[in-house]
């Protein structure tokens, strides 16, 4: 009974240790007796008891590590505190197993070297302006010897990027001076604007106020013209009319008629007048040789 429990335990340890299940994403490194010997792919796989081990597993997926803050100079000599982020993936188990005592720890300490390379090449103002060129450029460096270790490096972010208090004072004061400088000049510009606004609207209105005067003017010749105008034909048919009287039967003892009844009233409105020395003439006869005189033009005048 004893021998058959004893049998039992080592059946299952015998089982235990020959069957492995891999699971997905993963890779693990076999070894035979002491001896790199194959990579198990994910699912169910088999191995020699005793003989062979599992030494090395590795995960295939995408792996992030933060890279510890450090200081680096600047072209201009100035300190910048930065940390950042890694991402990398294994993509030989067997170079990542053997290649490195310690992928992790290498892959960090190349990420600060080279990031402290890259931002020694470049001024304060393009380390913040440049964050792309600087991620590039230490992926770049870091893949190129992480292949020896099986390790892809896919990309870099910096996290943070940190200068010296009075470097950040000064940088405050750089951005509040080009602040207060565009208000500066947004305000010159709307005085200038506005001076252009006023000058041309004191322009059109000056131009709008001509051109009323001018058509007032127009406007007003054109009335006097068509009042005199209609004052000369008024005047035109009034005499026309009153020659057409005269040449009526009757017409002329008429017009002899009004003239006298003129003299009678001229001479009464000069003798109303206290003022004026009224001089009659001695003969009589001279009003009416004034209204022949009068009446030889009116015939005159008709027979022309």
């Amino acid at each position: 009974m004893e021998i058959a429990l004893v049998l039992g335990v080592i059946a299952i340890i015998f089982i235990v240790r020959t069957f492995k299940i891999v699971p997905q994403q993963n890779a693990w490194v076999v070894e035979r007796l002491g001896k790199y010997d194959r990579t198990l792919t994910p699912g169910l796989k088999f191995i020699i008891p005793f003989i062979d081990r599992v030494a090395y597993k590795h995960s295939l997926k995408e792996i992030p590590l933060d890279v510890p803050s450090q200081v680096c100079i600047t072209r201009d000599n100035t300190q910048l505190q930065v940390d950042g982020i890694l991402y990398f993936q294994v993509t030989d188990a067997m170079r990542a197993s053997y290649g490195s005592s310690n992928y992790l720890v290498a892959i960090s300490q190349l990420a600060q070297t080279s990031l402290r390379s890259v931002i020694g090449k470049l001024e304060l103002d393009k380390t913040f302006e440049e964050r792309d060129i600087i991620n590039a450029q230490v992926v770049a460096a870091i893949d190129e010897a992480a292949l020896n270790w099986g390790v892809k490096v896919l990309r870099y972010e910096i996290k943070d990027l940190t200068p010296p208090a009075a470097i950040l004072h000064a940088m405050q004061a750089q951005i509040t001076a080009e602040r207060e400088k565009r208000a500066l000049i947004a305000a010159s510009e709307g005085r200038r604007q506005e001076q252009i606004n006023i000058a041309t609207g004191e322009r059109e209105a000056f131009i709008a106020r001509s051109e009323g005067e001018k058509q007032a003017a127009i406007n007003n010749a054109q009335g006097e013209a068509a009042s005199i105008t209609a004052v000369a034909d008024a005047t035109a048919m009034a005499i026309e009319r009153i020659a057409a009287a005269i040449r009526q039967p009757g017409g002329e003892q008429a017009v002899q008629l009004k003239v006298a009844e003129k003299a009678v009233e001229a001479y009464s409105r000069v003798a109303a007048d206290a003022t004026t020395t009224l001089v009659v003439p001695s003969n009589m006869a001279e009003v009416s040789t004034l209204i022949a005189s009068a009446m030889t033009m009116v015939q005159s005048h008709k027979s022309a």
